[in-house]
Order: C-alpha cells, then sequence, then structure tokens
C-alpha cells in the first residue's frame, strides 16, 4: 500500500511561481480543459504541480497573439 501524500497546489501557489496574476491564472484553469484539478479541499480545487508548466504555456500562447496584434512583425 502506497502511504505518499501527494504534494498539490493551488491556483494562488500557481500564479506566485509564474509572476502572474490570480486573475489571468483562474481564467485559464478555468478555460482549458485539460488542465483540471487532481482534488477537491472543501471548495478549493487543488492541481498537479504539472499545472505550472501548462499554465506558463497557456500564458506565453495569450501574451504572443497580444503581441502580434499590437503590432508585432509585419506578415507579408
Amino acid at each position: 500500500m502506497d502511504n505518499t501524500v501527494p504534494n498539490l497546489i493551488t491556483a494562488g501557489v500557481i500564479a506566485r511561481k509564474l509572476g502572474a496574476s490570480l486573475h489571468r491564472v483562474q481564467h485559464i484553469l478555468a478555460t482549458r480543459p485539460h488542465i483540471h484539478p487532481t482534488a477537491l479541499a472543501g471548495r478549493t480545487r487543488l492541481y498537479a504541480k504539472v499545472a505550472i508548466a501548462q499554465v506558463r504555456y497557456q500564458l506565453t500562447v495569450i501574451d504572443a497573439k497580444q503581441s502580434s496584434r499590437q503590432g508585432g512583425p509585419a506578415h507579408v
């Protein structure tokens, strides 16, 4: 029997580790079905540490799209 306790994190911890606003992280977690909580503690969603990389990637994608819309390199 495996008695190890999983090391789970909240959206706030993800935001702090990425230096992003909690609002942006919560938006990504709510709108990306492939990033889902591993467990619940009451109403608090808990995520595996892999969620940090998944959210980081999604933030990068959003920022790249916004950058290209706001005067990124012109496409010929």
